[in-house]
């Protein structure tokens, strides 16, 4: 509609047919840099995600451009009484309640997560995301509270914005389907090997060691557009970028790939890469990608509804005040962590 307002006779409204293929329990795969739909069915978003789903997106279609220029010489006026009447207000991006009373329960620290996403968060209170919660709470002296849904599509529609609870604890910086907080933490993805198997030193997947090696890579992530420019794709295994968590967690499976020797290496989304090295027995190294062609690091936030602003600021607040805390818990799951210059922090 912006368009319309300044170049009536370019204006192009594009749509798109949405058909969700996923169902409330199948599971996915934190992957920062994947390209995915829009959850409100909109066009594709190619900002980084957080989160990545399948789904089956039908044909563009265009509105015709003979018709809209008819409307703007016709009634110009008409059109714009329009937009003031239909267009939605900010706060209408997602449901909340208004700048006066922007959370249902001001008194309980309510989190929205997934009940099986180690190491981020689980039922039983373990993730690092849940021991922020635990932070973030105690320093507003408020009790915690959990609506824990599958990461599917569908779950900030059945969960933030459905005012069950009020911030998601870990979304990357731009995400369209929440408004962000500033960043509590940056970090990248990472190369995973067993220590002593002739890959020490490696830093890069640009190294010639890796040319004939067996690696994992979860398929559709940014690390796989490294793999195709350097010939890594003839002998790497994927692993699914989806999956019923229920059943099977593939960074996991990965990992324990590594361990056995199945494959010679694996790359993961750092947080994931970190937890579950650390692990394994016996420990895998780690070394976290800051040399690829490819952007592969993402600040990571808290999400909120568009509409809750001032709760946003007091959550800008308990990020800047709790810093060190915050980092303590991140580093204790063996996230690796980049400063503003992108460069590796050390404990």
């Amino acid at each position: 509609m912006h368009g319309l307002m300044q170049h009536c006779d370019a204006l192009v409204i594009p749509t798109a047919e949405i058909v969700d293929s996923s169902n409330d329990f199948g599971g996915w795969y934190r992957a920062p840099g994947c390209q995915r739909e829009s959850e409100g069915g909109g066009a594709p978003n190619k900002e980084p995600c957080q989160r990545s789903f399948f789904m089956t997106v039908g044909m563009r279609r265009q509105t015709s451009m003979r018709m809209l220029r008819a409307a703007c010489a016709i009634a110009g006026f008409v059109v714009i009484l329009g937009l003031v009447l239909i267009a939605e207000p900010a706060s209408a991006q997602a449901p909340g309640l208004g700048s006066s009373a922007e959370l249902v329960d001001p008194h309980t620290f309510r989190v929205c997560a997934d009940p099986h996403d180690l190491p981020f968060s689980n039922e039983a209170g373990e993730g690092f995301e849940n021991k922020l919660a635990e932070l973030f709470a105690s320093k507003l002296g408020e009790p915690t509270s959990y609506t824990y849904y599958p990461q599917v599509i569908g779950f900030v529609r059945n969960t933030l914005n459905a005012l069950r609870c009020d911030v998601v604890m870990g979304d990357v910086v731009g995400d369209d389907l929440m408004q962000t907080t500033n960043p509590y933490y940056r970090t990248t993805y990472a190369l995973v090997f067993k220590p002593g198997n002739g890959l020490d030193g490696v830093e890069t997947l640009e190294d010639k060691r890796l040319k004939d090696k067996h690696i994992g890579i979860i398929a559709g992530t940014p690390p796989s557009i490294v793999f195709v420019q350097q010939g890594l794709m003839v002998l790497a295994k994927p692993y699914p970028l989806t999956a019923d968590t229920r059943i099977e967690v593939p960074s996991q499976t990965m990992v324990n790939d590594i361990a056995s020797g199945q494959i010679d290496a694996g790359v993961l989304w750092g947080p994931i890469a970190g937890y579950y090295a650390q692990h394994a027995t016996p420990h895998l190294v780690t070394v976290p990608l800051l040399k690829e062609p490819a952007q592969m690091d993402f600040r990571i936030a808290l999400g909120v509804r568009h509409s809750d602003q001032e709760w946003k600021r007091r959550l800008n607040r308990l990020i800047a005040e709790n810093r060190p805390e915050i980092d303590r818990i991140l580093q204790q799951y063996g996230v690796p962590l980049l400063d503003e210059q992108g460069k590796l922090v050390t404990p």
